[in-house]
């Protein structure tokens, strides 16, 4: 069987350069790829072996949440994390990155959330016993 590599969500943001500053600022990504310069509508950016892409279509199409979807639908986006007490005390001395509690989830998880400014919701979080 074939080893997988990283995965990376592709989430749709009203405005690109707001989503990298947040990302960037508030949660300590670095930008890895943008483009087409010199007006970007894309971007990936990265965290350790963490990574997400963001598109910017226009006024027509905006962010869809899935938590405003349907209201099980918790996260948008989940990212292992071999530490999330640490990375939760490290992140919630930024009020921009607006951390949710630390907390073990009815999913047998151990984190907490971050809500981007398009409202998508990001889990840190690693299993319960890992």
């Amino acid at each position: 069987m074939g080893t997988l590599g990283l995965c990376s969500p592709l989430l749709i943001v009203s405005d690109l350069e707001r989503s990298l500053r947040h990302y960037v600022d508030a949660l300590g990504f670095e930008v890895r790829h943008l483009s087409p310069q010199p007006q970007p509508f894309f971007a990936i950016v990265g965290r350790d072996s963490a990574q997400l892409m963001f598109k910017e279509l226009g006024p027509d199409i905006q962010p869809t949440p899935n938590p405003t979807r349907h209201p099980w639908a918790q996260w948008d986006v989940f990212i292992y994390c071999e530490a999330p007490d640490t990375l939760h005390a490290e992140l919630a001395i930024s009020a921009a990155a607006a951390c949710g509690a630390l907390d073990d989830t009815d999913d047998g998880l151990r984190g907490f959330t971050t809500i981007d400014p398009d409202g998508y919701v990001c889990m840190f979080a690693k299993p319960i016993g890992d």
